[in-house]
Parts: C-alpha cells; structure tokens; sequence
C-alpha cells in the first residue's frame, strides 16, 4: 500500500459523562462513564491506524511530565522519537451530553511548540513518496502553523501528497482563519473537512455546492471529502464526480474524534487504491462504530449489529 503518514496535535482526553442539564457553578453530578484515553486529532487518527493494523508513521511531541510519558508509552516505538518540552503536555476534559455532542475544556501545553524541525527529524528517514501526508490540529501548533509553507514544499520534495483537516479554531472561523485554511488548501491533494467547515469557507449552503467551491481553490486533481456525520459523507473526485457514502445508523455514545476516525479509515482504503465510494464507506463504518461503542471500538460494524 502507499505510504500514510500523520502530523500534529497528540494529546491527553479525559472523557466524562452525560452530563444534562449543565452544573449550577459550585455544585457537583455524578455522571455514568469516564475514560482517559489518547486524544487530539493526529492521536485518534493514529490510534485507529493502529487497531486496522495500516502501517503508518507520525510526527508529534509531547510535555515533559507523566501524561507525556503515558502518551509515548500508547505508541511504543512510533513515540519514541516524540520531542519532550519543558511544559506540561496538553490535556482536555471533554464533557459528552446526552445527544453525544460534547463539551471541551483544553490547556495549551505543549502544542503550541511543535515545530517544523521536529517534523522533519522524525519523518527524514521515512518513505513517503507516493503517499499521503495528514496535517491536523493546525490551530493548536502554532509554530508548526507559522511554517505550513515550507512544510507542503518538504512533502512536495518527498513526493508526499498533503491532506488537510485543520480541526475548529479557537476563535472560530474569524475572515482571518477561513484566509489561512483556503491558502492552505491551495497546497494540498485532499481536503478532509466537516460540513460546517465546508460551507463556512465557501458561503455556499449546500454542501456539494461547498466541496466543488473548495475544490476550485486547490491545484488540479485535488479530492474534496466532506463528512457529514450521520448523514454520512461525500466527495468530489479528480475529474470533479460526485460520490456519495451513507452512514449506518447506530446509538451514539460519544463523537469526540469521530472525524479523525473517519480520516483514518478512509486514507487506510485510499492507500490500499480502493474506489473513492469505497474509501468514504470505510471512514463513516469505522467512524459509526467509534462512537457507538464504550470502550472505543474500531472493527467493522456486521448487518443488523448496530453496536
């Protein structure tokens, strides 16, 4: 298969809940389930790798303390590498409702100084040519973010294709943010973008109508994926086909990476040169069954099992 490799944000998730109706501050609930597990979006990408047994490498870093050396620790040698900063590593406590939406609250950590240099340390001895090259998280590293020029240009000398899923700022999408993902878009092969992000960057309020405006703004032969949770998800191919994949119904527990899990399953297919229906079916079956499962399950969702 072609080579996958991912780039960005590694972090600690504490998941707890449902909480409903939202605490009165200074009181305490009691909620069902807590997990602590691996979280950012390079970290649930690599993690669902990992379960479909795809070979894969990953550049990220980690703080200096014990949550830094848990992270390293989930990863074995594919986190041995992970430059350690002096801060402490990034944690976020996510707060699932009862409608499997959630709640997040994120310290800055070691993020923010995940950098260029460390990337290229990590991946120089890897082969990416003909593969694809994940940049996630691209609001949280910001000195990395500050270097995506020179980045696409390195993929580019590796004859690796870049995929782009920046994840939702922390600000929201200001004029400024949506500026700098289409200038970013206009470097990368893949787009690998939600619905709301799509439109937002478009102003077009149909998502078909978004992906081919995203695909427009991206060199030639570009594919726009749009995932679009349980409605599924669609893209438009190379030649600008349309194609469409629909989402098993399942009960959902919780959707805290659903979209890096679905990224996950699609680039394994699309690096194994399955058809483009055929990727979007394998991102939203083993993203359905990510968030229907407790604890976190990624094998194939069998007819008439829905959990």
């Amino acid at each position: 298969m072609k080579p996958l490799a991912v780039i960005g944000n590694v972090n600690v998730d504490l998941i707890m809940g449902p909480a409903a109706p939202w605490p009165q501050p200074g009181t305490e609930i009691i909620v069902d389930h807590n997990e602590l597990r691996v979280g950012g979006a390079a970290g649930n990408t690599a993690l669902a790798w990992m379960a479909l047994d795809t070979p894969f490498t990953i550049a990220a870093n980690i703080g200096d303390d014990q949550f830094g050396r848990w992270l390293q620790g989930e990863f074995g040698a594919r986190g041995a590498a992970w430059p350690a900063r002096p801060e402490g590593t990034t944690i976020s406590v996510g707060i699932t409702h009862p409608d499997g939406e959630r709640t997040f609250f994120t310290t800055k950590g070691h993020l923010p100084h995940f950098n260029l240099a460390d990337t290229q340390t990590m991946l120089e001895t890897s082969t990416l040519n003909g593969g694809y090259a994940l940049l996630c998280g691209s609001f949280l590293t910001d000195a990395l973010t500050r270097d995506y020029d020179a980045l696409f240009d390195w993929l580019d000398a590796q004859g690796a294709s870049a995929a782009l899923d920046t994840g939702w700022p922390l600000d929201g999408w200001t004029e400024a943010n949506c500026a700098a993902t289409r200038a970013w878009l206009g470097r990368c092969r893949l787009a690998l973008m939600n619905e709301i992000e799509t439109t937002t960057l478009t102003g077009a309020a149909d998502p078909i109508e978004a992906a081919r405006a995203l695909k427009a703004i991206m060199p030639e032969g570009a594919i726009v994926v749009v995932k679009r949770g349980p409605e599924g998800a669609i893209a438009i191919d190379a030649d600008g086909a349309l194609h469409i994949a629909s989402a098993p119904k399942v009960e959902v527990i919780d959707t805290i990476g659903a979209g890096d899990v679905f990224n996950a399953g699609f680039l394994d297919a699309l690096a194994r040169d399955k058809s483009l229906t055929a990727c979007l079916e394998a991102g939203v079956t083993i993203a359905s069954r990510a968030v229907s499962t407790f604890p976190r399950r990624y094998d194939i969702i069998q007819q008439g099992d829905a959990a």
